[in-house]
């Protein structure tokens, strides 16, 4: 797995329409979204590529600019996809929140342009700017509460399919 090198964002004002439509960044007054802005970076990826495997250390949270990521795990010769995130998606985030290492792979499908924020930009934020921290962190925790019922409703359909 290649370290990618992550580029600045050109263009904040092309960058917030955009940036204004993920749930990451919901309540985030325009000021506050600029502010964020320059802090974010890009990446690309080619199909077939992975950003990070399962139980590399924490890195970055990634929303997808364009393309598609598959969250894929894989153990002892078992393989299965588990989530599949398309633009506007976020995902990393539960690793950098949490302070775990990744619990899969995260597998490029088709090419990507990601937008990432790196933890020790989360961390200026959170030194600078409680409100925005605050914000992002209540907005993070929403989405992974509802991947986690998602996921708890996954479980329970599959072990009522299993008991039938």
């Amino acid at each position: 797995m290649t370290l990618k090198t992550c580029a600045p964002i050109l263009s904040t004002e092309e960058m917030l329409p955009f940036l204004n439509k993920i749930t990451v960044f919901n309540g985030l007054s325009r000021p506050q979204l600029e502010k964020v802005c320059k802090l974010l970076k890009t990446v690309k990826y080619e199909a077939g590529e992975y950003i990070y495997k399962r139980g590399d250390a924490l890195n970055n949270i990634y929303i997808i600019q364009h393309g598609e990521v598959k969250m894929i795990f894989e153990d002892k010769g078992l393989y299965l996809e588990l989530i599949s995130f398309k633009e506007g998606d976020c995902f990393g985030e539960t690793s950098i929140i949490g302070i775990l290492t990744h619990s899969s792979n995260a597998l490029i499908v088709r090419p990507a342009e990601l937008i990432v924020l790196e933890p020790n930009k989360l961390l200026n934020i959170y030194e600078t700017d409680k409100e925005i921290f605050s914000l992002l962190i209540l907005n993070i925790a929403r989405e992974t509460s509802r991947r986690l019922h998602q996921s708890n409703e996954v479980l329970i359909q599959h072990m009522v399919g299993k008991n039938k």
